[in-house]
């Protein structure tokens, strides 16, 4: 079987994403067993996890699999992840030898890697996942990384079509939303790039001066034209929501002040009213719209306790289908019968 990355949603063909998206439905259903035994994925986690690690683990325990896990500067080397670096400070091991390395002991690699810089032009290379996917010999998943999340978004995807079966031209409303601190785009640019491989009627409601990276509203757009949705980019939150069959209220930094803190949280400065209420919530779809969000999420700050625990919320779903979508893509990248 040929080598094959999963870095991106948008760098899968379509057809091939919706491949995946059905063997998670019959995943889920009990449809499919085994085949994993005496695979290996070697997960490297450079940033804490809950669900991504459990999920991971639990997946390759279901089909036979093994999975080992790797927290450099804890149990394993710190790790330097430039290519052009005298190593004469704190980095032991070199992602060079431990991505060729690792690819001797392990059928696939899974790296996950937060921003670590002060400049959203290096930081926009993606540079670790992408450098691990140049020295590696076995495909590699992306866990999450400085720009994408395509698990979480895979799993966006499974949960966006269980809920509302036909997706095309349903809104799908990707809501900013305020937090102490801000955080990276790799998740909600992932979500909306999952909702426009549905064809939804994407929308992104967020202050000004909080615009994702252009790439990726370049991203969102193309694939939501080339699969009958469209995409749109406002400030007017009660608009936007109005009518939403489904809101995913995310927080993330404004790009303009990335790696400048306290510019970024004048910035924030006054927003806190940016959340999912009940009151908002009530003006979706017949008033029947549901909540998404990745987790972890910060309860009365970014939702609303009572929406995250109201028949509305759709958040648990969406943790019990990172399960089956990557069960699915292990299947499909390394699978015995694959």
């Amino acid at each position: 079987m040929s080598r094959r990355d999963w870095l991106a949603m948008e760098e899968w063909l379509p057809d091939d994403v919706d491949s995946l998206l059905d063997l998670a439905a019959s995943i889920k259903r009990g449809e499919v067993d085994g085949g994993l035994e005496k695979r290996v994925l070697a997960m490297v986690f450079m940033d804490p996890s809950l669900r991504t690690r459990a999920s991971m683990e639990t997946a390759m325990f279901l089909h036979g699999g093994h999975a080992l896990c790797l927290e450099p500067g804890k149990g394993s080397w710190a790790m330097e992840t430039e290519l052009d670096v005298v190593m004469d400070g704190t980095t032991v091991e070199h992602i060079i030898e431990a991505a060729r390395v690792l690819s001797r002991y392990a059928d696939a690699l899974a790296v996950r890697s937060f921003p670590k810089g002060t400049d959203w032009a290096v930081e926009r290379e993606d540079r670790t996942i992408r450098h691990f996917a140049e020295f590696a010999t076995v495909p590699v998943i992306n866990l999450e990384s400085s720009r994408r999340h395509p698990c979480q978004g895979l799993a966006d995807a499974m949960t966006l079509r269980e809920r509302l079966g036909e997706t095309a031209g349903k809104r799908f409303v990707l809501q900013w939303a305020w937090h102490p601190k801000a955080l990276p785009t790799a998740v909600p640019a992932s979500a909306a790039i999952a909702a426009a491989h549905l064809g939804m009627e994407v929308v992104i409601a967020r202050p000004q001066g909080y615009d994702l990276d252009p790439d990726d509203y370049t991203a969102v757009e193309a694939l939501a034209t080339a699969r009958g949705g469209s995409m749109r980019v406002t400030d007017d939150l009660e608009g936007a929501i109005e009518g939403a069959h489904a809101v995913y209220p995310k927080s993330w930094g404004a790009l303009g002040h990335f790696g400048q803190p306290e510019a970024e949280r004048a910035l924030r400065e006054g927003k806190r009213d940016w959340r999912l209420t009940e009151e908002r919530m009530a003006t979706t779809a017949d008033g029947k719209g549901f909540a998404m969000h990745c987790l972890p999420v910060r309860r009365n700050v970014e939702i609303d306790g009572a929406v995250l625990d109201g028949p509305q919320s759709a958040v648990i779903d969406q943790a019990e289908n990172r399960l089956h979508v990557q069960r699915a893509l292990l299947l499909e990248l390394i699978g015995t019968s694959g």
